[in-house]
């Protein structure tokens, strides 16, 4: 038995959601004008949590990207911003998570959004202008670690693969020049989004079981 699974795709489209059971906190979306399908999908407790961080990167990077207000306000806002993300990560996380033995998948990430949440309020605060002025590696690093990390533990390639592309995105950042942080937001809001829309490879089980 390898690894991870080569024949399940790396994303793929989720089942048709009227076809579902009953799920405790699954939440159901299902558009239709007349014959018409709009929208029908579906978002798992995990789609969840991938869909509120890829709002909230986006909304941090892109205020620090495009609007004048001063770094300390910023700080503030970033930082209560970021807990309620983690707040919700560690009450939305599913139970099935601790029981397979990933409780530490859920652990490192909070982790590492606080570090990333102290070292940018220190930065700011105490003017460590060398920190300062790798804000958007800082935290493309950061969050880097935590897919690589929770591929190796759910055996997804995509969450490998999402890894790697945040660290060559730091290799790409001087090249972006003063649109860094709207870069950093696009890459780590789209990703966390992107995994939210899309069923992935976890466990080889892109297009099977749907877990809560």
């Amino acid at each position: 038995m390898t690894f991870f699974n080569p024949n399940a795709p790396l994303l793929c489209q989720k089942p048709n959601v009227v076809t579902l059971p009953d799920s405790p906190g699954l939440w159901r979306c299902h558009w239709q004008f007349g014959s018409i399908i709009l929208v029908s999908t579906f978002y798992t407790a995990l789609d969840q949590v991938c869909l509120i961080w890829g709002v909230i990167s986006l909304g941090i990077f892109g205020t620090a990207q495009f609007c004048p207000i001063n770094w300390m306000t910023q700080a503030i806002w970033w930082s209560i911003l970021s807990l309620i993300g983690s707040v919700a990560m560690v009450v939305l996380t599913p139970s099935w998570l601790r029981k397979d033995g990933l409780g530490w998948v859920l652990d490192s990430w909070v982790g590492l959004m606080l570090l990333g949440v102290a070292l940018t309020d220190l930065s700011i605060f105490l003017d460590w202008g060398e920190v300062l002025m790798n804000l958007c590696p800082l935290w493309l690093g950061l969050v880097a670690l935590g897919y690589l990390g929770t591929g190796l533990g759910m055996r997804s390639r995509t969450l490998i693969i999402t890894g790697l592309v945040h660290l060559v995105a730091i290799g790409i950042l001087p090249y972006v020049g003063a649109m860094q942080f709207l870069a950093t937001g696009i890459i780590m809001g789209g990703s966390s989004i992107l995994l939210a829309v899309f069923q992935w490879d976890s466990f080889g089980t892109c297009g099977g079981e749907v877990k809560g």
